[in-house]
């Protein structure tokens, strides 16, 4: 009965894991698709204000990105406590990087732009992951 018990209680530490890393996907996510906005404002005729909302908005993005990098991690280490009994394949490795080269030296709001959407589609690839490991864990 133990052993059963224990199962039980490492896929729900890894729900729970999981959840947290959501969470702070979300919010990045919420804080790109601002920034995105902003961005195109600034690209077609935006002065000043619209700069400054939108490094904003990509500081923001930086601190869940951050956020994100920590909880995958933790999320990485609850789903080995459950890895003997259910096959999860999930490398942290193909989604903290993008935080990493998000924010290098900003030369023109196009090249912002571009990184952009490109944190927004791997954050995107990771919530989806993520959603489908819990879901995986759920049903298990």
């Amino acid at each position: 009965m133990s052993y059963e018990y224990d199962i039980n209680k490492e896929k729900r530490e890894a729900i729970e894991a999981g959840e947290r890393a959501l969470n702070s996907l979300r919010c990045a996510q919420r804080e790109l698709d601002s920034a995105r906005n902003w961005g195109f404002f600034d690209m077609f005729g935006g002065r000043g204000i619209s700069t400054f909302v939108k490094h904003s908005k990509m500081n923001n993005a930086q601190q869940y990105m951050e956020r994100a990098k920590y909880d995958l991690q933790a999320f990485s280490r609850e789903l080995r406590d459950v890895s003997g009994y259910m096959n999860f394949d999930f490398n942290t490795g193909d989604f903290l990087s993008f935080a990493d080269y998000f924010f290098d030296n900003f030369l023109v709001d196009l090249m912002v732009q571009n990184r952009i959407n490109n944190a927004k589609r791997q954050i995107d690839e990771a919530i989806w992951r993520v959603e489908d490991i819990i879901r995986s864990l759920r049903m298990a």
